[in-house]
Order: structure tokens, then C-alpha cells, then sequence
């Protein structure tokens, strides 16, 4: 129970920390927002109305003071009680005054679901591929999964990105049928849905999943080559166990334990480094959401893009600690 709350209490610090760090470099070098928003209007009067609207006109620490109590999910409501509420991660300068939460709730369910499809084809083929290598070791076919493993994890995202829309989306688009840019959702003009399109994840998908595919691979099989050197797996089969059942009931799962911390990393990067493969592919993410707002110095909007990305690090942490006493219950019993 200590160990859960000092856990807590370290995450809450790593955000707030975050949430410091961006504030403050954002006001350093954003230039006076209230004219950013104007663009080229100079009239004084909107100047200095538009500033207390967005309460740019007090000081920068009380600025940084509703800042952070903006962020604490308990505090007044509407109606004047107290209670559990959203964070409030300021107003959107570029978007009409649109709130940033509820851009982020637009985007960042797309950037989840493309992050874990990725990491779900890089453990759906990594994991047998490693797995495969350590029980060939030493042939052909392990030194090719080798070689596949180490070049995916050499290819930089943003040039495995154009390499691959121009193969799949353009060369071989009337093979394929994948387009090369696109959302998940279609919205007609008036912004209503009318359909969902999950050939566009593909592309973005099997980009994003590229790099961690390779080192799954090239984890798992040196985690694999280690647990079969061990006693035990001799001893299960000198009792006649076959192959198949020596990895499944002995290797597997063992193996799979130094891997959960790669995976882990891994999926936090995949969330971040979207930013690039969302760019290439237009994909509605929160990479494409950031790398749009710092184009028009949107930085409320970055703001909220560092700190949820932030926040979904320090989620995947917990759920790595879960995962850590599942796998290995002599962790739980700590």
C-alpha cells in the first residue's frame, strides 16, 4: 500500500512538473497572445479588452495560479457546489475560443487507437518472430529475423512514412486500395458522420509499428535464448515434454517479463511520436492537433497536447506496475 501511494505521488509531481515547465516556456516566448489573435488589427481598445477576457492582463503568477487550479479535477461547479469536473486547459486562441479539452476529446481517441493498433501488430508478430529466431538459432532463418528486426528499428518514423504511402497509397493504390492520406471518420459538409473508414489506419498503423516491431523482436529472442539455458528448461525435457510445450508452458512467460518495461516504453513513444505519421498521413490525432497549433502559435492548444500526452505516460506506468505483479507474483507479495 506505501508502495502505491508513493507511486501516486510521484506521478502527481512528474505532471505538475509538466504542467510548470510548459506554462512558463510557452509565456516566455509566445509574444503577447492578444495580438496573435487579432493578427494585423491594432485598435488598442479590442487590444486590452481581449486580454482581460482571456485574463492575460494579471500578473504571470496569478496567471499560473488558475492555470494549475484549472488542472485539479475537484472544485466549484456550475451551480456553485463542489465536485468532480474536467480540467480545464484554457481556450483554443485560433478556434473561435473553442475549449482545448474538447479538441483534445476529438483527437486523442484517434491517436490511442492508432497507437495501441500499432503496438497490437508489433506484439502479434514480433512476440512468434522472436520466439521463432531463438528456436532456430543460429540458421538462416534466425539471422533474416535479425536483419528484418534490426533494419525496422534503423528506419527514422518520418521516412518510413513517405517510403510507405508512396509504395502502398500511390504506386500500388489501385492494387491496394489504401489511400494515402486520410481520417477514421468521414463528416459531410455540414459536419454530421456518415461513415467510418478503417482502411485509412492501416497505412498510419503499420508505419507507427515498424520500430517497436523490430525491437519485440530482438527482445523477445534474446529474452527467450536466455530462459532456455536455464536448468529447468533441460529438465522439462529430459521428462519428454515436446518443443511446442516447453515454450508454452515454461519459456513464454518467462521471457515475457523483461519485455512488459520495452512494450511499456515503447507505447508511451508511440503516442508522441505519432506526431510525425499523423502529419504525413492526415490523420485527426493529437500530433497533427499540436503540430498544427505551434504553426499558428496556438499554444494553449500545444499546452494541452504536452500535458495529455503527459498524463497518458503516466497511465501507462500504472498499468506496466499491474502488469509487472500479474506476470511475476513475487513483485505483489512486496
Amino acid at each position: 500500500m506505501k508502495r502505491r501511494w508513493k507511486s501516486i505521488l510521484h506521478s502527481l509531481i512528474v505532471l505538475w512538473g509538466v504542467a510548470t515547465l510548459v506554462f512558463f516556456l510557452f509565456h516566455a516566448v509566445a509574444g503577447d497572445p492578444a495580438r496573435m489573435m487579432l493578427g494585423q488589427v491594432e485598435d488598442p481598445a479590442a487590444l486590452a479588452a481581449l486580454r482581460m477576457e482571456y485574463g492575460l492582463d494579471q500578473p504571470l503568477w496569478v496567471q499560473y495560479g488558475h492555470y494549475l487550479e484549472g488542472l485539479i479535477p475537484v472544485g466549484s461547479q456550475p451551480d456553485g457546489g463542489w465536485g468532480m469536473r474536467w480540467p480545464d486547459l484554457q481556450t483554443s486562441y485560433q478556434q473561435k475560443g473553442r475549449p482545448v479539452i474538447d479538441l483534445l476529446a476529438v483527437t486523442l481517441p484517434n491517436t490511442a487507437l492508432l497507437a495501441f493498433l500499432s503496438m497490437g501488430l508489433a506484439l502479434t508478430l514480433g512476440i512468434p518472430m522472436g520466439l521463432f529466431a531463438a528456436i532456430k538459432k543460429g540458421t538462416w532463418l534466425d539471422r533474416g529475423v535479425v536483419l528484418l528486426s534490426t533494419t525496422g528499428m534503423a528506419m527514422p518514423s518520418f521516412f518510413s512514412a513517405v517510403l510507405i504511402g508512396w509504395i502502398f497509397g500511390f504506386l500500388l493504390a489501385p492494387w491496394t486500395g489504401l489511400p494515402m492520406t486520410g481520417n477514421l471518420v468521414e463528416l459531410d459538409d455540414f459536419g454530421e458522420f456518415t461513415r467510418v473508414h478503417w482502411r485509412n489506419v492501416l497505412l498510419p498503423a503499420l508505419t507507427l509499428g515498424i520500430r517497436p516491431l523490430g525491437v519485440i523482436a530482438q527482445m523477445m529472442r534474446s529474452s527467450a535464448l536466455e530462459v532456455m539455458s536455464q536448468d529447468y528448461i533441460r529438465t522439462a525435457y529430459a521428462k519428454g515434454l515436446t518443443t511446442t510445450q516447453v515454450m508454452r508452458r515454461h519459456v513464454v512467460r518467462n521471457a515475457l517479463n523483461p519485455l512488459v518495461t520495452t512494450v511499456s516504453g515503447w507505447l508511451a513513444g508511440l503516442f508522441s511520436g505519432a506526431v510525425f505519421v499523423e502529419s504525413v498521413f492526415g490523420w485527426n490525432g493529437t500530433g497533427k492537433l499540436m503540430v498544427d497549433a505551434l504553426e499558428s502559435r496556438d499554444f494553449p492548444v500545444v499546452m494541452g497536447c504536452v500535458l495529455s500526452l503527459s498524463a497518458v505516460f503516466v497511465l501507462i506506468q500504472w498499468a506496466v506496475e499491474w502488469a509487472y505483479r500479474w506476470i511475476d507474483p513475487r513483485i505483489a507479495a512486496q
